[in-house]
Order: C-alpha cells, then structure tokens, then sequence
C-alpha cells in the first residue's frame, strides 16, 4: 500500500485558503489593471542562515506539491471570501476556475542550500504564482527549519539512531509535517502514530512513567510491560531510583532485555552508571536510550557516553532555537506585457536594511574542487557556464501544472545523507560560524 496516497487522519479539502488576504486583493487589482496575466518568475530563497549554521536542507517540497494539486476554491471556500467581501465578483469568478497550469522548479528536497539559493522557482502568469506564496513559504520554513535541526543532531549523534518525539510539543498537524522532515535529516523513527500513517516512517514507543505510578511497585509495572511486549521492549528506569530499577529490569526480563531508557539527571554519569550495571547483570546487549530536553549539543556531549540512541522532542519541533528558515518569495523576473511571447525583464526590491534581493531569472550550481569536495555555490543567470553544467542544482518539479517529480521519503533522506557527505568537514562542526559555502554570483545578461 503506497501511505502517501491515504492521506492524513485529520483532512483539509483545500489549501486556497492557507493564504494571506493580500494575495488575493493582488490578484483582484491586477486583473483589474490588465496585469494580471503578464509571465512571472517568483523565487524562493533565504538572506542568510539562522546564526552559527553552516547549511540549510531544503524539506517539505513533497507537500509543497501536494498543496499546489489542492489549492482549489470551491463553492464554500467562496462563498467565506463572497459574505466577507475580501475580493469582488469578477475575482471569484476567476478563482472558481483556478489551477494551477505554470511551472515549478527546485533543488531536490533533501538537498543542502546557502543564502541566496534559489531553492524553488515558480513560474506562470502573475495572478496563478502569487497566490501560492504564503503556502509554499508556509510549509518550507517550517519543514526545511526541522530538517536543518535533525541534520544537525544527526551529524552529532555519529551513527547512533535518534527518535523524533516532538508531537506533544507543537501543533498536531505541524507534528506530522515535523516527523517527516526530522526523517529527512537523519532521523529513524518517530513516536507520532499520524506520521507512520501518512508517511511510513518507522514507529516506536512504549511507556511512560504514568505505567509505572499506575502500579504498585516498579517491578509489577515492569512485569506489565514485559508479559505484553515480550523482552525486548524498553522499559523506563527513573521513576524512582535507577540503580534498583535496572536490577528490577533484568531480574523481570532476563539478560535478553531490549534496552532501558533514562529520562532525567545526568545523563552522562548516568550512562556509565547503568552501562557498568547492566553488564554486571549479564545484559551485556541491552541497549541505553536516553531522552529529556536534548539538542544538538546535548548529544555532541554524550559522545563518549554508552548511549545507544536518543530521542528528542522539543527541540527538534521548534527547530532548535530557530523555527523558521526566513525563506522569502520574490517576484524577480516578469513579461512586458500580457502577450504570451513578451520579453522578460528582470525585476528585484530595492531597499535598505538588508532586504533587497537580485533580480532575474536564475540557475544554481555547486563548484567542486580537484577532491570533489563542494567549495561555492555559483548562482547566476543567463547561459550557464559549461564547466558547470553537468553541476546545476535546479530540477523540474511541475510542467505545464502537472507533478513529475514525487519521489519515495527514503530517497530524499539518502540525498541529504549525501549532500551533507559532499560538504567540507566544517559543516558539521556546532560551534558558530559562517555559512560553509560561499554564495557567488555569475550575472550573465539574459536576454530572455
């Protein structure tokens, strides 16, 4: 059974209305206006990185495709935006009609990116790319912000498996999209039940310190758990006292207990601690997971630890300290006119602050060097130069509003196991510094 198709247990029959107001009354004065139907080129890209990353992963772009295929207004949908006078007559009439039929490039999801990167490009008239704005910068901040998060606990974890379970510290649908993308950047399971439904990310769980309160002693609790999960579940050694729990553990399961967890206290004395125990007691394969309140550096921290897995909640849904990726979408090149051959021009803000971009319609690539190792991103437009041809980052994603490029979760997560292979050894350091790569520009007159 392909999982992607079942859709999520709690359904939205449309994204239309995952959008700001302005969109809309946009659309509205450029229809208006005669402007409306003038070939655009918006792009999706980031200013700078969150302070101290070294690289950005690019996620979400699979439900990005799912909410273009369903950004419809049906008859409800318009008839909220009718009764509460958003847009007038003649701009429902025309999104009663909408689809999508421009097209949408991308650097394929699991892929690594800098500032500057045109991570998704959209193009088609005016009126059909502006409304998807807001949902596409939606769901591209907050999955590649996860994503960029669980690479980096991932990187230090060095190998060991790390557990998402987050759901109960963020919103429930942002839960899902959150297992996803921390499946993405190196994680392997999740303990959200709605993600291995949607997605078949591998599930995992089995009590928490109510099951022990529940009973009357600890070993009772464990001989629960056991009797119904066999020995080689996980069972939860600090509700009281760890040392008694663990010898409890092995003398109810045997040598063949699966693993224990530890929730709290010093994790690094602890794990030596329960490590030098259980081997003591002969559970000499029994393994060590640990949890409560971990981030990237907790877990750099316990490198040296007997710990076998970890898994992480808050942090990891709230993008360890950075919640969002600060993508924007920017109009950067559009027709001079409404006539289907019309010439582009490009077209870019002009600002202080820090918030004017470039214009043009761009292609990406990544510059290796005599080791094969990535050493610039190149971005530029016009012809691409030949010596980065065969290098160039940008993929079709949709063509003429259809989707040609879904692709299974494990072959994004194995492109980004190998994006992050191919960047300099710095990337993953923790310690704060400048983007790995240095974003160039190759401005190269069009002509388009």
């Amino acid at each position: 059974m392909d999982t992607a198709d079942l859709g999520l247990p709690v359904t939205v029959p449309s994204t239309a209305l995952f959008t700001d107001q302005y969109e809309l009354t946009m659309l509205q004065a450029a229809l208006k206006a005669g402007t409306a139907g003038r070939r655009s080129v918006f792009e999706v890209f980031t200013r700078r990185l969150p302070n101290g990353r070294r690289y950005g992963v690019v996620a979400g772009t699979g439900r990005v495709l799912d909410a273009v295929e369903n950004f419809r207004f049906d008859e409800g949908v318009l008839r909220f935006l009718r009764e509460k006078g958003v847009v007038d007559e003649e701009t429902l009439d025309w999104l009663a009609g909408y689809r999508f039929s421009g097209d949408i490039w991308g650097y394929p999801e699991g892929e690594v990116y800098f500032p500057g990167s045109p991570v998704m490009r959209v193009e088609g008239s005016f009126a059909e790319c502006v409304l998807l704005e807001t949902v596409i910068l939606s769901i591209l901040n907050h999955d590649s912000a996860i994503a960029a998060a669980a690479s980096r606990m991932s990187s230090a974890a060095g190998g060991r498996p790390l557990i998402e379970m987050g759901a109960r510290r963020t919103h429930e649908l942002a839960a899902v999209a959150a297992s996803r993308a921390a499946y993405i950047g190196g994680f392997s399971s999740t303990s959200d039940l709605a993600a291995g439904f949607r997605y078949n990310i591998p599930t995992v769980g089995t009590s928490a310190h109510a099951f022990t309160l529940l009973h009357d002693t600890e070993r009772d609790a464990f001989r629960a758990q056991v009797d119904s999960l066999g020995a080689g579940t996980t069972l939860l050694v600090d509700t009281y006292d760890v040392a008694e729990a663990v010898r409890a553990a092995v003398e109810v399961a045997g040598p063949e207990l699966g693993a224990v967890r530890v929730d709290s206290g010093d994790l690094l004395l602890v794990a030596h601690r329960v490590r030098q125990q259980l081997d003591e007691l002969g559970a000499r394969d029994t393994r060590i997971v640990v949890t409560s309140d971990l981030d990237e550096y907790a877990i750099a921290s316990l490198a040296a630890a007997p710990v076998d897995a970890y898994g992480v909640g808050t942090q990891l849904v709230t993008g360890s300290g950075h919640p969002t990726a600060s993508m924007v979408y920017k109009l950067v090149a559009r027709a001079e006119s409404a006539e289907p051959d019309a010439p582009l021009v490009p077209v870019a803000k002009k600002s202080t602050g820090g918030k004017t971009s470039v214009g043009g319609r761009k292609w990406a690539a990544r510059r290796l060097d005599a080791d094969g190792v990535a050493e610039a991103e190149v971005i530029g437009t016009g012809e691409v130069p030949p010596e980065l041809a065969g290098r160039q980052l940008l993929v079709p994603l949709v063509r003429g509003g259809e989707v040609i490029a879904r692709e299974p979760l494990d072959v994004v997560r194995d492109r980004h196991a190998a994006a992050r292979a191919g960047l300099p050894l710095s990337a993953t350091q923790l310690s704060r510094g400048e983007p790995v790569l240095p974003t160039e520009y190759a401005h190269v007159p069009s002509g388009s």
